[in-house]
């Protein structure tokens, strides 16, 4: 084995050690893949759809 396929080895070693090592860093602080819903403040509307069913719109 020569020395550069050895160096070589080596940092590609520490590449993939460090993406994993980033990799768990990003989902520890996300919260484990558990993002929290943003409630909105107002209802959105897109033209004339409303952001709730038109059943719970109505009050008879």
């Amino acid at each position: 084995m020569s020395l550069a396929f050895a160096v070589v080895l080596v940092l590609l070693g520490l590449a993939s050690l460090a993406a994993a090592i980033g990799a768990v860093v990003l989902i520890i602080r996300d919260g484990r893949g558990q993002i929290p819903l943003e409630p909105s403040v107002q209802p959105w509307v897109a033209g004339t759809l409303p952001s709730r069913p038109y059943s719970t719109l109505r009050r008879i």
